[in-house]
């Protein structure tokens, strides 16, 4: 199974970035977590040349999306929302359906960013995405300088991923 992973964040450094890196060293051989990092090459949304096949970064995106099985989104919260970025880059998608159907679960790397998660998971409902509640997770990274082999040498943090892992696998076996 291949599942896409997707930081809402930009930053070098991001907590989100680091989290999705601890999930494709957590997760089993049989479950092919790619990191997605063109989102800052998205440029903005404009209806007038969402035709195919589009910018090359919106097909790469796209492309992505139709080969994965399952996608996670891990993103940090601003404003109480969603960065920009990401809901530039979701907004591509709307029309063209990649998520339609598609098992999709919600990280988050800090108990703060419940509004993001909010924000996120109506997007995605309303791009039809079959949104996992029982396969989000929240592991607590803010104010931590801790990289994904740290996250990876913590039991807790361990036990939580690969319970979502299971969840998600299990949903596209289901699909």
């Amino acid at each position: 199974m291949k599942a896409l992973a997707i930081s809402g964040s930009l930053r070098a450094q991001s907590t989100n970035t680091t989290l999705l890196n601890a999930v494709k060293l957590i997760a089993s051989p049989h479950v092919d977590v790619v990191l997605y990092n063109e989102l800052e090459t998205i440029p903005p949304f404009n209806p007038d040349l969402d035709l195919e096949p589009g910018p090359n970064s919106v097909s790469r995106l796209r492309a992505a999306l139709r080969d994965s099985s399952a996608v996670l989104f891990s993103t940090p919260e601003y404003a109480h929302g969603v960065p920009g970025a990401l809901k530039n880059a979701l907004d591509w998608i709307v029309g063209s359906g990649e998520l339609s159907g598609k098992p999709v679960a919600l990280f988050n790397a800090s108990v703060r960013g419940a509004y993001a998660q909010a924000s996120l998971r109506e997007i995605l409902k309303t791009m039809d995405a079959q949104v996992l509640a029982d396969a989000e997770i929240t592991i607590p990274l803010l104010g931590k300088s801790f990289d994904a082999s740290q996250i990876f040498a913590d039991p807790e943090f361990v036990t939580l991923i690969l319970s979502s892992i299971q969840r998600i696998v299990s949903s596209v076996s289901k699909s």
